[in-house]
């Protein structure tokens, strides 16, 4: 009995005693756990940049030297032998190094608490990247984006022609240029967010092709008219070859036959004389003069541009000098041929 009693007795102490240690096992577990809870554990990267292995206020360090402090540096778009440079202010660049090392610290506590001890005892690597917490204004990037367009951006330039006597000097064509805003906005975004960059963010440009090359003038200009305002005359080419001269009058001094490149708007056969209201026309101004005698339109016009064109005249001697409202007077035969020979949208040029 005495036996029994004291074997009782010992099993007591025995499990009092084993409950005793796990209890120590357990609160020991339990501090060690607390007392790693602003540790970052081992393979934890944010942004590329290692802070395993650390405390919070050692990581906070790293990630304000490493991480933010590169990122507030401008970001510098390169094109053409010019830097282009985006600001932390005028982006309005932020970093949230708190929610990164609380994130750190996340990562570093997963799983339970046997698995948590376990992986601080071993010194497990966790091996997750966080990306670095940015803010910058998206209004501010694309006005960026759309102000560099506005820079880089050129129309291609079309081949021309060039009168030149008579001659057509064919002038060469220009490659455009275009700022491929898509890519390079994400280029800029990348070196927004990434610790450090990589140096300057080239710009993605494109060049862009003329509609019309050197090699494609004469089939893009099978017509041509060269007015010569100070030689009275006209010149027809055709696949920029001159095959007609035409003598004719041009506008009066203080009613100039206007310079540039025109084009042939409108042709009619014996039009109608819309007078224009002007001090030139007299008491005839505003009036529409019908096909007949008192019509000095005369057979055939072909309008260039705001009232003036090219029409024939029976006051021939007039030909060979200013004597016109602006417009260009030919003789009847002469506009006749021409009229059969150019179409609307054939190009002249008056010089």
């Amino acid at each position: 009995m005495r036996a029994n009693l004291k074997m009782h007795q010992k099993l007591l102490i025995g499990a009092a005693t084993a409950l005793t240690m796990f209890l120590l096992l357990a609160v020991a577990v339990w501090a060690y756990d607390e007392a790693q809870k602003d540790q970052i554990a081992p393979g934890v990267t944010v942004g590329g940049v290692d802070i395993g292995g650390r405390d919070v206020d050692s990581a906070r360090k790293i990630i304000k030297n490493e991480i933010v402090n590169p990122l507030k540096e401008p970001v510098v778009v390169h094109y053409a032998g010019e830097d282009h440079t985006l600001t932390p202010k005028r982006i309005d660049h932020t970093s949230d190094v708190e929610g990164m090392l609380d994130e750190a610290v996340e990562m570093s506590r997963e799983g339970g608490l046997i698995e948590r001890v376990s992986r601080y005892a071993s010194g497990s690597a966790v091996n997750e990247d966080i990306d670095p917490r940015v803010g910058y204004s998206d209004e501010a990037l694309d006005k960026f984006v759309g102000d560099l367009a506005a820079k880089i951006n050129r129309d291609a330039v079309n081949a021309s022609l060039e009168p030149n006597g008579d001659r057509l000097s064919p002038q060469p064509g220009q490659k455009g240029f275009e700022l491929q805003e898509d890519q390079t906005r994400d280029l800029i975004v990348d070196q927004l967010e990434s610790p450090g960059g990589d140096g300057p963010v080239d710009a993605v440009v494109n060049k862009t092709t003329p509609e019309i090359t050197q090699d494609e003038l004469a089939e893009a200009y099978p017509r041509y008219l060269v007015v010569d305002r100070g030689g009275f005359q006209l010149r027809f080419y055709r696949n920029l070859k001159l095959t007609q001269k035409y003598t004719i009058a041009v506008g009066a001094v203080g009613y100039d036959t206007p310079s540039g490149l025109y084009d042939i708007q409108t042709k009619e056969v014996n039009p109608t004389w819309n007078v224009p209201e002007s001090d030139w026309t007299g008491d005839l101004a505003g009036q529409s003069i019908p096909p007949g005698p008192s019509n000095p339109l005369k057979a055939r016009w072909m309008g260039i541009y705001d009232g003036a064109g090219i029409h024939g005249t029976d006051d021939t001697g007039s030909l060979g000098t200013a004597a016109s409202h602006g417009c260009i007077r030919m003789s009847i035969p002469d506009v006749i041929e021409l009229f059969d020979k150019i179409d609307v949208g054939d190009p002249v040029y008056i010089q």
